[in-house]
Parts: C-alpha cells; structure tokens; sequence
C-alpha cells in the first residue's frame, strides 16, 4: 500500500485520567508548578554554569547538556498537557502528533546519552585523575555532546514515517496527554512488526546500551575506589558520585515503570497507566536541578551568587 492511500484519523484524542475526569482541573495547579520548576531551575542550573568561570569545567558542561536536554523534553509536552488538564482540550493533529513522538523520544535518548557521558567523567576523574584534564578537553566534551545528538536524531528519524505507513483505523484514543510510539502504532489495523521490531532495536541500541555501560562504569568505579587505603578518600570519591547516581536512578526507574505497565499491566486501573506516564514525564527535569543544586557546592554558591547578584 503506498504512502499516500493510507488512511489516518485527522487528529487523535489524549488521555486524562480515566475515572477522575471531574478532577482533572484541579491538577492544573501542580501541574503548572512542576512544569514552572523544571524549566526555572534548569534555566538556573545554565545560567549558573555560563556565568560562573569556576563552573566551565566537564561536569558542568554535561549538566548544562542535561539541563537543556530535560528543557527541550518539558517544552515538547507542555502545550498537549495543560490543555489536556487545564482546558480539557484533548485534541491534537495527527502531524503534530507524530512531531511531538519523535521530540519525546528523541531528546530521552538524549538525556540517557548524556548521563552516560557523566558516567565515563566520573571514571576518568576517580580511575584515572592524572590524565583527566588531558582525557576531556573542551574538544572531546564538544564532540561527545554532538555525537549524543546526532545517535538520537539518527536512530529515531525513521519512527514518524513507520506510523505514517500504517493505517490508522481500530481508535484514535491515545492512553496519555502526549504521544509516544507504541501507543499510536498499537491503533494501526494492519502488521506492526516492523514497528515492533525496530523500537526495540532503537531501545536496546541506545538506552539499554547506555544503562548497561553506566552499570559497567559504576563497577570499575568502585574496584577502584576499594583499592584506596584511605576510608575518607574513599568516602569523597563516592560522595562525587552522589548526584549523578540520584539523577540515573530518577531517568532509568519511571521510565521502566511506564515500560514495564504499558507490556504486562493489562488489568492495572487506567489511572496508574497516566501517573506513572506523568513520573516519566516530570520526574527527571524536576529533579535534575534540585538534585545537583543541593549535591554540588559549586553550583550551589554559583547559584546564591547569581541570585545576589540580581537582587543588588
């Protein structure tokens, strides 16, 4: 069947919360908090890193790629969500639709390219700090960034044209307030395989990679640290860690919750389905910047003095 005699739904309805329709404007005020606090803080968190010299370091640099990461992934969402909460607009375009897929999971394999990108800084800073300063130069970091981008971009470019392929036409009913891949495809009346095969590939190839070398950094980490003779050196050497396991653990663990439902939790409440969506959603930028602005002293003074700095 050719691209063009496909047939499509003109727009797809989002999902609020099944059953607690009547108090879903009442989420409007949290929801509008939480969106106020990852794009304010992260805004901060950049802020913080481009005016404070003592910040253009490698750590700061990747935060400052996680921030906008995480930035770029709360602007994706917000319009379809608080029109879905505030409005009770559930409407979206079927193109629209299929942009805001690709945005959505584009910049998550982002956000896990660069926490792996910290993982292998914390490695070179604790296994190898003598040739750290030489390891990651400005260029590298440069480069490790772009090649972050353009795995994601690369990789996940095909997942709009393989929906488009597919007739649409058992329901135009999504299970969230934003659209994601393998809700739309599982509305195609027609053989998903393809789609089925490749988001998996696309999964494996990048986010479970990038978790299996963060797993993978963490052990060579503390082999090394073991080796420390030194109970105080070794306990900052895992304190650096802090925070980036913190921020690894509020990515990786909704993700796999909404995973993990989305295959085996048929008979779970629709409910559990739209809060564990929003975790995913709301979690990691939210965090990010509370996380690395309460661990981090340096960020922590940068922030205070830019603050102070604004108030005189």
């Amino acid at each position: 069947m050719g691209l063009f005699n496909v047939t499509h739904p003109a727009f797809f309805l989002l999902a609020g919360i099944p059953g607690l329709e009547s108090a879903q404007f009442w989420l409007a005020g949290p929801l509008c908090v939480m969106y106020a606090v990852a794009l304010g803080g992260n805004t901060v968190v950049l802020q913080a890193v481009r005016a404070e010299p003592r910040l253009h370091q490698p750590m700061c640099y990747f935060l400052s790629m996680l921030s906008f990461s995480a930035m770029a992934m709360s602007m994706a969402t917000l319009p379809t969500v608080l029109r879905t909460f505030c409005l009770s607009a559930r409407t979206i375009d079927f193109d629209a639709c299929l942009i805001q897929m690709f945005l959505i999971h584009c910049f998550s394999v982002m956000e896990s390219g660069i926490l792996l990108a910290m993982s292998f800084d914390h490695y070179v800073a604790i296994c190898d700090p003598l040739r750290y300063a030489t390891v990651l130069t400005n260029e590298v970091i440069a480069g490790m960034g772009l090649a972050v981008t353009a795995q994601s971009f690369i990789i996940l470019f095909p997942l709009p044209f393989l929906i488009q392929r597919l007739p649409i036409c058992r329901s135009n009913v999504l299970s969230h307030s934003y659209c994601l891949h393998p809700d739309m495809m599982k509305m195609a009346c027609a053989d998903i395989t393809i789609n089925i095969v490749y988001g998996l590939f696309a999964l494996i190839f990048t986010i479970g990679m990038d978790l299996l070398f963060i797993f993978l950094s963490y052990v060579l980490i503390l082999h090394s640290v073991m080796a420390i003779a030194s109970h105080e050196e070794c306990i900052k050497a895992l304190n650096t860690c802090v925070s980036h396991i913190l921020a690894v653990f509020a990515f990786y663990v909704p993700m796999i919750g909404v995973s993990m439902v989305h295959r085996f939790g048929k008979n779970v409440p629709g409910f559990i389905h739209v809060l564990l969506s929003n975790n995913y959603l709301f979690v990691p930028p939210v965090l990010n910047p509370l996380i690395y602005s309460a661990k981090t002293k340096e960020i922590r003074r940068a922030i205070v003095h830019m603050f102070h700095c604004i108030k005189m």
